[in-house]
């Protein structure tokens, strides 16, 4: 990994160049929030963003996409749809990068879901250090994803007159050669020990953390499981989905098949689904697995928390707040966790 320095001036005409070749995607503003778009001009780009409304995930597991087409006569049939182009996501911040690394290990596990893959390979990352003042709703600190090491081909950090540049591959090199116009020198000593006091002072930034370290969340969930305490916060839940939608790592779909009114030609799509939903987990008879809001809330925090870890060795929850902020039952997945913490850990040492 080499570290570069890239004036801030250089910024726009680095995306500029960029958009002749590839669809640049970053944050802008959207009224006083902000969103991962398609940029149209490097005016639209944001880089003092806190959390963009949705993650970039959107850009690789679409919302809703086509799987594939198909014809019943005269002969049957199918084709594959893959609609991926040369992308490069620009100002990811490190939450999402680890986000994109847990969704990189669930569609490649087993059976690899090449729409996603292909969306990937085809995708150049530019992370971004995120060092202004967090909102009341973040925690990264408390899941060891405040900083990020891996999962990037640039990664920037504002030091004041430039952007320290972390090279992590050879095609994120190509594309600071390519596209960076010279503009670009080799960082100094001083400046790279500034990025590392910059990583190790970030996190008195986030003022909302867990109580507990993140080493006992699965033990804690498995004691938890039969808890009341789910029935309490379920009371809250209005199964609206919102959580699962603005996560940067729940991933789950429903497909379905779309057949014109000739009854020949058709196509498969796929959209975003919500565990939190009545129909997630019914079945044909009319049988519900998880028929009440405290059940499947807490088949939500054990999947990310629980499941996820235990299958992929990553938390399915990078922190970032999003969940919480969108409730509107105001349920905060802090809140949440630290509560069952301090009404199973007593029960724990009771038992022993």
């Amino acid at each position: 990994m080499s570290l570069m320095i890239l004036p801030k001036e250089a910024i726009a005409p680095f995306v500029e160049a960029m958009m002749a070749d590839y669809r640049v995607v970053g944050p802008k503003a959207k009224g006083p929030q902000f969103v991962f778009d398609v940029l149209e001009t490097s005016d639209e780009l944001r880089l003092d963003y806190n959390t963009t409304i949705l993650p970039p995930k959107k850009f690789f597991q679409p919302p809703r996409e086509r799987l594939l087409t198909f014809k019943g006569r005269p002969k049957p049939e199918v084709r594959m749809v893959v609609e991926a182009e040369p992308t490069v996501l620009f100002g990811v911040h490190s939450c999402d990068l680890h986000a994109l690394q847990l969704l990189d290990r669930a569609f490649a596990d087993v059976y690899p879901d090449h729409h996603y893959l292909k969306r990937r390979e085809s995708t150049l990352i530019v992370g971004l250090e995120c060092l202004g003042p967090c909102d009341e709703y973040a925690f990264c600190n408390s899941m060891g994803t405040m900083n990020a090491y891996d999962g990037f081909d640039l990664y920037l950090t504002d030091i004041g007159e430039g952007y320290v540049v972390e090279v992590a591959t050879e095609a994120g090199e190509r594309l600071l050669n390519d596209y960076a116009d010279g503009s670009v020198r080799a960082a100094t000593e001083t400046e790279w020990h500034e990025v590392e006091t910059l990583r190790r002072t970030k996190g008195d930034r986030f003022p909302n953390r867990l109580e507990f370290s993140t080493a006992d969340l699965v033990p804690m969930l498995t004691l938890a499981y039969g808890h009341p305490i789910w029935d309490e916060i379920g009371a809250r839940c209005l199964g609206c989905g919102s959580c699962t939608n603005v996560c940067p790592t729940c991933y789950c779909f429903d497909v379905l098949d779309d057949v014109d009114f000739s009854l020949v030609n058709g196509e498969r799509q796929r959209q975003w689904d919500s565990c939190l939903l009545d129909d997630f987990a019914r079945v044909a008879g009319g049988e519900n697995f998880r028929e009440t809001y405290a059940d499947r809330l807490r088949h939500r925090h054990m999947h990310k928390l629980k499941y996820l870890y235990e299958r992929f060795g990553l938390p399915g929850c990078v922190g970032c707040g999003r969940c919480s902020r969108t409730c509107v039952a105001k349920i905060n997945i802090v809140e949440t966790l630290n509560a069952i913490h301090r009404a199973v850990i007593p029960q724990k040492e009771v038992e022993l």
